[in-house]
């Protein structure tokens, strides 16, 4: 996976889009939320097939929750139904519960990478849980007004452009 520009790891802010940003995530319970997350990567070019896709995002949820603690959860799915890594982000201020989480989740972070990209997934998912243990940029990340504000605040950290 080769950013656009060279070589290296495709980064957190050049695979987040606007559109596969919602700052308003209304559901409550975890499954109606991850199902409004995921399905803003349903005509995303590097989804193959979003219904195969979405049921082995399920399945894997079902057998443990993906809570990271600190509001945050990362359901994610290796599958052949994506060809490149994808990723969506809901934003709940109330929060979504999650069982088993012990908290309310503020962020739910929907990915979807090929069986093949194992290290760049882990590369990923690393910065973005780095990222998100910081209380600053969780607070900024639930203020943000726009799409745009809401990855403004990510790319201020240089890991993640």
């Amino acid at each position: 996976m080769e950013r656009s520009g060279g070589g290296g790891a495709m980064k957190l802010c050049e695979l987040l889009q606007p559109g596969h940003i919602l700052l308003d995530l209304a559901e409550t319970r975890r499954t109606g939320a991850i199902h409004r997350v995921a399905a803003l990567l349903e005509k995303d070019e590097g989804v193959i097939q979003f219904r195969g896709f979405y049921d082995e995002l399920l399945a894997r949820e079902r057998l443990e929750a993906t809570s990271l603690g600190n509001g945050v959860a990362f359901p994610h799915a290796r599958t052949d139904h994506v060809k490149r890594l994808v990723l969506a982000v809901g934003r709940s201020v109330e929060g979504v519960q999650f069982e088993n989480a012990g908290e309310k989740i503020h962020f739910i972070f929907v990915i979807g990478t090929p069986r093949r990209m194992v290290t760049e997934y882990l590369a990923l998912v690393g910065v973005m849980a780095r990222l998100l243990r910081q209380d600053d940029v969780r607070a900024k990340l639930l203020a943000a007004k726009t799409a745009e504000e809401f990855m403004a605040t990510l790319a201020e950290d240089p890991e993640a452009v």
